[in-house]
């Protein structure tokens, strides 16, 4: 680092230049991210020179297309402030216009003068506390970031000057000429991230790749424009000041105490202590509490374990398990809530109108009272709501007093036992109440479980804070703070009050004073007896007072009976306010995450706070409804199981993140544990049944419903759930596991290497080897690149994506595997070398037939017959498909989108051309071709304006050629010609189409050769055979005229055919003749002509065989001849394919690697 010097300007001159900078930055009150620069709109200091100001205007944002990449001239401190006062230093104007020049040479970079090293500066005011001069050496000078917190938002000013070698890209990286950038929170944001811009780290190719061309050509992802960072956050934090957010107290704690708090507290309660008694009220209320809090911490794991937006349960569900339960639960949770809005209402409105009618006020007549006051009260409340978030908190916060208070007031009135009071059954504190009412008394046909269905939705409520997640600060502390802290409270004070008003008030009182005992009784059982009170007539008639006959015993027990009844309106208001909140929240972020298409509308927000209004209209409209139904006692149950159902699946999200054991799944909540959750999501669905068993049953209907619809409409997102982490574990577990297994002659599955080369340029090949594959074995889609290697592997990463996506939009269970080689045959080899994966490796090479070879280069015909010797080689099987249309339809792609049913509204980055430049439409069936010129495709590229020229008559049978196998086959015939025992492959494939839906219709033909006087015996042996097999067929044909000598027709066609390849050695010295073997290899010599002329006759004889006895086949499945490597030149062996295989139906030329693939043994 030593004798560095700056590259221009003074130092003098540059400290000014922050000087002037260093105000604005102060007053902008915005952390300095690293390499941010000092406000371009500051004013020059008294004195600053033209130079100065004019460094200062370099340092202005060079608007929206400049890079993310910068570059600071930084000037060492001043340890080499002596070194650099010894050079001659440029004139200001001098450093100025040279710094200028820099700029617009680089057009996209930000320069900065940055010399914090004048000691006469106040190294605090300007460089963030520099030492020594303005310099701070750490980690030996060395860069250090230290970006507080890690997070953009907050006060306070912040500002970071690094020493740093001079002109540094990008971030000031620690004192290297390098690009790379240091680990950064802005480089880990999504796009959308509402906390700070997204910064994008430099890619791997503009670090590796060869520098051909000026790097950084685009400073953005994807090409797309971006605000530079320092205007992203002015923007960001102009935009944030009206937001509100809530801290964990009043965003969480205080919605969760007042919706678990409801009016069982106060009416309900002491109901359940007199039935239960004591202890097993306590266990109720210990029963429900183990149930919310295992929740409560699986909550607080999902919460913790990465950023949370709005949309509580719904968001933590659908990321966690995936859009199919989230988008059920999200729907039904958000009903219920909606539906809750009504419940809560109407039990405020009930207690109004039994005010009303003990003071003789009623309005009409009990129901329509509930329903006018529900009504006026639920527009009371959106009204609240409407208004914003701010003042829905500060009423859910007068609330909780008002609850707080009127709990107080019952405390203290335990204590103040009057006399009048106690005909109705209080006395304080005693110990004989406290004995009698320690054990049960079930009445009315209640039980245990009965009495805990009514208390359970007391418990409820403890996701109210969860709910409203996109207005907490910071969700990952505040969800498990406040909903734990909650729980915690209200188990207390639900516990507190069971046991109060169980040791201060007896089961029965008659509330008449002439049951007073003036004389002592000896034979006393009861407590009231022994407090002088003689109730025993309530158990001849029904009283009106006592735990079990007063649903009104705490306003009765309390100091002061109206706040009892406050706390009641307090209780129920508080719940439909969260409830109202909660309801549009959630259903906002479904309707955003467009899961239901239909429902896109209601995703729209308003104002600061992104509210969700039409949210709340619906909301509103669906309460007002069900208050107008006022039947809340059916719908009661059905919304405790919608609840509940969302609590399993919170459990069970827990528990299915730890089992696929996802590197993704990190909470920074640790209380938690898999098996816990698993228990508390058993538990969840226990408690449905034991609430109402028709309920649960429904609530399971519809979320499995739901499930059903979300997983068939597929919806297009990827949240990195935690069933895809467990798809991918139970797939490598089984594949390892498999990977020890032996192969088995039963367990063969044909699977294949298909030679397609974009899989959509041969639908044909793809889905006639998908026919037998499908379900049944491996298919894996080869595509070799070749060309120019840079350009081959951007292909790569590209076509990847794209293919596999059009095999899965055309249902095909394939893979594709690209790969990038010099020749066809290299990539081949790499491709059956290097394909699959453990036992899941291909066994059978499929290509398609080259129907071109004629015309075609030789030495593609010499590279297509090699990947045949290669496969054989590494003992794989090979499968020839020929269609006598042809296979490529890559010159008709855009036709074909057009045409076809299942491609809809193709756009032009799925039309994938692939058009051989060298008029080898049909060859080597996997090579990636790119058309050199328009002219060699005509009608190629798509033209939305005009219409396209009609096909021609071989074009179009080429295109309903290539859909052929898409179709029902019919009934008609699969003809299988085994000629040779390959191990059965050629007997093995037919019978897998004949499995197929759209095969079963097919009957299997079998030709054999055989001896013309002893046919009956080979008939019949093929038939033991392919019964021992249990392959079903329908004939078996002996051809015994196999050796027939072919027509002379054919045979002059067959000679004409190869006579452009022959060498004729004969005619020619014997020196030239070896030189042009030796040159073209796949020229035929006269002597092997001859050698192989039996050979050649059996092929055309085979041809004419086929013709007469299988021309009307839908598929021949045929043996495949076997050309002897190094013996055999590639014209005659294609040749023979040629002539075998002419003129016919769909063929199949199949040869197994010649071991057994059918067995009869079991």
């Amino acid at each position: 680092m030593e004798g560095k010097q700056p590259p221009s300007g003074s130092t003098r001159q540059q400290q000014q230049a922050i000087a002037a900078g260093g105000g604005a930055e102060e007053t902008s009150r915005l952390p300095a991210r690293e390499g941010d620069v000092p406000a371009a709109g500051a004013e020059p200091e008294a004195g600053l020179s033209p130079a100065a100001a004019a460094g200062d205007a370099l340092c202005r944002p060079l608007g929206p297309s400049q890079s993310r990449f910068q570059v600071d001239l930084v000037a060492e401190g001043a340890g080499r402030a002596a070194a650099a006062a010894d050079q001659p230093q440029k004139p200001a104007g001098q450093g100025a216009a040279a710094a200028k020049g820099s700029e617009e040479a680089k057009g996209r970079f930000r320069v900065n003068f940055v010399d914090p090293s004048a000691g006469d500066e106040s190294p605090a005011e300007h460089g963030g506390g520099l030492e020594g001069g303005g310099v701070n050496f750490q980690n030996g000078g060395d860069t250090v970031l230290s970006e507080g917190s890690l997070h953009s938002g907050g006060g306070g000013h912040h500002h970071y000057y690094y020493d740093t070698h001079t002109n540094t890209y990008y971030l000031r990286t620690f004192g290297h000429n390098t690009m790379d950038a240091v680990p950064r929170i802005d480089h880990y944001r999504h796009t959308a991230a509402e906390l700070g811009e997204k910064l994008i780290r430099p890619s791997l190719a503009e670090l590796h790749d060869e520098l051909d061309k000026e790097p950084f050509e685009d400073g953005y992802a994807n090409g797309e424009d971006g605000t530079p960072p320092g205007e992203a956050d002015a923007t960001y934090a102009a935009d944030s000041k009206g937001i509100v957010k809530f801290g964990w107290i009043k965003g969480v704690l205080v919605r969760c105490l007042l919706n678990i708090w409801g009016v069982m507290l106060f009416i309900r309660l002491s109901w359940i202590v007199g039935q239960a008694g004591i202890a097993l009220s306590v266990l109720v209320i210990a029963m429900a509490t183990v149930v919310t809090t295992i929740t409560g911490l699986s909550t607080s794991a999902i919460a913790t374990n990465g950023f949370v937006r709005g949309g509580g349960a719904y968001y933590l569900i659908s990321r966690s398990l995936g859009p199919e339960f989230g988008g059920a639960i999200g729907l039904i949770f958000a009903f219920a809530n909606a539906v809750a809005v009504a419940m809560y209402v109407v039990g405020f409105a009930e207690t109004v109108v039994e005010l009303l009618q003990e003071n003789g006020a009623l309005m009409l007549d009990q129901m329509n009272d509930i329903r006018i006051i529900g009504a006026i009260t639920v527009l009371v409340l959106l009204g609240i709501s409407v208004a914003g978030m701010e003042w829905e908190a500060k009423a859910q916060i007068v609330l909780l007093v008002i609850l707080l208070f009127a709990v107080g007031d019952f405390i203290i009135g335990t204590f103040i036992p009057l006399d009048s009071k106690k005909v109705k059954g209080f006395f304080g504190y005693k110990a004989e109440i406290f004995t009698e009412n320690f054990g049960p008394d079930f009445r009315a046909d209640e039980t245990f479980f009965s009495v805990f269905a009514i208390f359970f939705p007391a418990a409820t409520g403890i996701l109210a804070g969860a709910n409203i997640s996109g207005d907490l600060a910071d969700p990952q502390s505040a969800i498990p703070k406040g909903t734990l802290l909650a729980i915690l409270i209200t188990t207390i004070v639900y516990m507190g009050i069971a046991v109060s008003v169980g040791a201060c008030v007896v089961r029965d009182a008659t509330g008449n004073i002439n049951s007073t005992i003036i004389t002592e009784l000896t034979n006393c059982t009861t407590a009231a007896c022994k407090l002088n009170f003689d109730f025993s007539s309530c158990q001849k008639t029904k009283c009106h007072y006592g735990l079990l006959n007063n649903f009104q015993v705490m306003s009765m027990v309390s100091g002061f009976a109206p706040l009892i009844s406050a706390g009641i309106f307090s209780a129920t208001l508080s719940s439909a306010l969260a409830s109202l909140v909660s309801a549009p929240k959630i259903f906002q972020a479904l309707c955003k995450d467009n899961i239901y298409p239909g429902l896109l509308m209601f995703a729209k927000g308003y104002g600061k706070n992104n509210e969700p209004l039409r949210g709340y209209i619906l909301t509103f409209l669906i309460a007002l409804g069900f208050i107008l139904i006022a039947e809340l006692n059916v719908i009661a149950p059905i919304i405790s199981n919608f609840f509940l159902a969302s609590y399993a699946l919170i459990n069970f999200s827990v528990f299915h993140a730890s089992l696929a054991k996802s590197p993704g799944w990190r909470p920074a909540f640790k209380y938690y544990n898999m098996w816990v959750s698993l228990i508390g999501a058993i538990l969840c669905c226990i408690v449905m049944f034991v609430i109402n068993w028709w309920a649960a049953l429904l609530t399971y209907v519809i979320v499995l419903g739901l499930y059903i619809y979300v997983t068939y409409k597929k919806p297009d997102v990827n949240w990195g759930s935690s069933t895809q982490a467990l798809t991918y574990l139970s797939a490598l577990q089984h594949t390892v596991r498999l990977a020890g297994v032996e192969d088995h002659v039963k367990n063969f599955r044909p699977q294949c290497l298909v030679m397609t080369g974009a899989p959509n340029s041969r639908p044909a090949l793809v889905h006639l080897v998908h026919a037998f594959t499908k379900n049944v074995g491996l298919m894996i889609c080869g595509h070799i690149h070749m060309g120019p290697r840079r350009q081959a592997m951007k292909e790569l990463s590209t076509d990847l994506a794209r293919y596999q996506r059009w095999l899965i939009k055309n249902k095909m269970k394939a893979f594709y595997a690209p790969v990038h080689a010099e020749d066809l045959r290299d990539g081949g080899q790499y491709l059956m070398q290097a394909a699959g994966l453990g036992r899941m490796r291909p066994n059978t090479l499929v290509v398609g037939f080259k129907k071109d070879w004629k015309q075609a280069d030789m030495r593609d015909v010499e590279t297509y017959i090699n990947l045949f010797h290669d496969a054989f080689d590494i003992q794989y099987g090979v499968v020839v498909i020929r269609l006598k249309e042809g296979l490529d339809i890559s010159h008709l792609q855009g036709q074909e989108e057009l045409l076809s049913s299942q491609e809809k509204s193709p756009s032009s980055k799925d039309v994938v051309v692939n058009v051989d430049y060298s008029k080898k439409t049909e060859t080597d069936t996997s090579k990636a071709f790119s058309p050199p010129s328009s002219e060699k495709t005509p009608g190629l590229h798509k033209d939305s304006k005009g219409p396209r020229a009609p096909l021609n008559l071989a074009d179009q049978r080429l295109l309903d050629a290539s859909s052929q196998f898409q179709k029902k086959q019919g009934k008609n015939t699969i003809d299988v010609w085994w000629l040779f025992d390959d191990g059965g492959l050629t007997l093995l494939i037919p019978y897998l189409l004949t499995t197929k839906k759209k095969w079963k219709d097919c009957k299997i033909r079998v030709f054999i050769g055989g001896k013309i006087n002893r046919i009956d015996h080979d008939r019949r042996a093929m038939a033991t055979l392919l019964s021992k097999f249990r392959i079903d067929f329908s004939d078996i044909m002996v051809l015994g005229d196999i050796n027939t000598k072919p027509k002379k027709e054919n045979i002059a066609a067959f000679e004409e055919m190869v006579e452009p390849f022959r060498l004729h050695e004969d005619d020619k010295e014997q020196d030239i003749a070896d030189k042009m073997k030796d040159d073209e290899p796949w020229r035929i010599t006269d002597n092997e002509l001859e050698l192989y002329k039996t050979k050649s006759y059996r092929q055309i004889r085979l041809n004419e065989l086929l013709k007469e006895h299988s021309s009307t086949a839908n598929v021949i499945v045929m043996s495949l001849p076997v050309a002897r490597k190094g013996a055999v030149s590639s014209a005659l062996y294609m040749a023979w394919l040629e002539a075998l295989s002419k003129d016919l139906p769909p063929v199949l030329l199949v040869r197994g690697n010649h071991q057994s693939v059918l067995t009869f043994y079991s």
